[in-house]
């Protein structure tokens, strides 16, 4: 997973008047658990861009006075008028120890189904797992290639070694539906004409027989 590096300063005093401070100079206090004790620090907003506003996920090395932290993204809170950002938790990661982290789903391939008529819809768009943090990936793929129209993903069908879902094996991903404009699917039509070749060929094969024994 790709990694972002936030640069900023441990913060000395805590509290409402020091917080209130901080933000009206374009600061954004936050802390990092999950380490020996909790990180207080600060860091100007502007320097979170890549890492909230965007739909893809990353880890995070924040540096702190020459010192880094690895971390993840844990909770933000924003302004309920302005949406600016008035906090930010994060999680201390380690290189040995598993993590939990929601990954977004990405839908790749064109669909037999979709083809035909029918209507792709997408049911689960995160998916939350557990690993350590070298194998966490920056999405999970799901390939929707094969799906006919009626056709559903499972969790089952994006498992992989490096991680666990932590979600039931009957979560659907997504769905291929039926539609007013959808056809039957070309591959089946196929098949049954090729099983109607094969039987009018075996039902000439009979007749003969009967027709010689008339004769």
């Amino acid at each position: 997973m790709k990694s972002i590096t936030i640069n900023g300063s441990k913060r000395e005093v805590v509290g409402k008047k020091a917080t209130a401070a901080l933000r009206n100079a374009g600061m954004v206090p936050c802390v990092v658990y999950g380490g020996d004790e909790p990180i207080h620090f600060q860091s100007p907003e502007l320097s979170f861009n890549k890492l909230v506003y965007t739909p893809d996920v990353h880890t995070v090395v924040i540096e702190l006075d020459g010192v880094k932290v690895n971390a993840i993204l844990q909770d933000i809170q924003f302004h309920p008028v302005t949406d600016r950002i008035l906090h930010i938790d994060f999680y201390q990661i380690f290189d040995d120890k598993e993590v939990m982290m929601e990954i977004p789903v990405r839908v790749s391939g064109s669909s037999r189904g979709v083809k035909n008529g029918g209507v792709l819809r997408i049911v689960t768009r995160k998916l939350r797992i557990k690993a350590i943090p070298k194998n966490l990936p920056d999405f999970i793929n799901a390939d929707i290639t094969e799906m006919k129209i009626g056709a559903k993903m499972y969790i089952t069908a994006v498992k992989e070694d490096t991680f666990s879902i932590l979600h039931t094996d009957n979560t659907v991903i997504c769905q291929i539906r039926t539609s007013r404009v959808a056809v039957e699917d070309e591959e089946t039509e196929d098949e049954e004409g090729e099983e109607g070749a094969e039987g009018a060929e075996g039902a000439e094969g009979t007749a003969a027989p009967e027709a010689a024994a008339a004769q």
